[in-house]
């Protein structure tokens, strides 16, 4: 059984593996860059399972992947959860009949699409995407998943940016984030 020391250390791990890039995609942003922890076999692999854990008990049938890192983690503990996958993507991008749902940008607006047959009613759903910020992308795909009449167990990322206060629009769902960052 992990300890909370050894969870402790393997978190810190994980958080080195993060690579901050200041400056992208414009002036006066630190992106996150997480391309040093996919290509860490051991990174990606704690990733994933730390990502599943919290869910391994409540049944999930679906786990739904924001495009496009959340597609990389969201296949991933779905198949730790032996559950299916369900991508949620830009608009344009899924071939048969969708639902759309707009959300608002810093400046402008977007949206999400997804199957209009991709989720039953009453599946019990877990999102994933790799980073929690404004949240606005996830209240889009929280939504989507509601009107196709699925039940959302929670929200999992790999990185919350806590100063940005997303979890503000995500109201009442269990969020599970592995990685927070308390300040640029």
């Amino acid at each position: 059984m992990e300890t909370e020391l050894d969870q402790e250390i393997k978190i810190t791990k994980l958080r080195e593996l993060i690579r901050d890039v200041r400056g992208f995609p414009k002036s006066g942003v630190v992106f996150k860059d997480i391309t040093p922890l996919l290509k860490s076999p051991a990174g990606l692999s704690l990733a994933v399972e730390y990502m599943t854990q919290p869910f391994r008990s409540l049944k999930v049938d679906l786990v739904v992947g924001a495009e496009s890192r959340g597609f990389i983690f969201g296949t991933a503990v779905a198949r730790n959860l032996s559950a299916g996958f369900v991508p949620i993507r830009k608009p344009g991008k899924l071939p048969a009949p969708v639902l759309s749902e707009p959300y608002e940008l810093e400046y402008g607006t977007d949206c999400m699409e997804i199957h209009e047959d991709a989720i039953s009613r009453r599946a019990r759903v877990l999102l994933i995407d790799d980073l929690l910020a404004t949240g606005g992308t996830m209240a889009a795909c929280c939504r989507l998943v509601e009107k196709l009449g699925g039940e959302i167990v929670g929200c999992a990322f790999l990185i919350e940016l806590a100063f940005l206060n997303g979890r503000t629009k995500l109201g009442e769902y269990p969020i599970h984030s592995i990685l927070t960052y308390d300040a640029e």
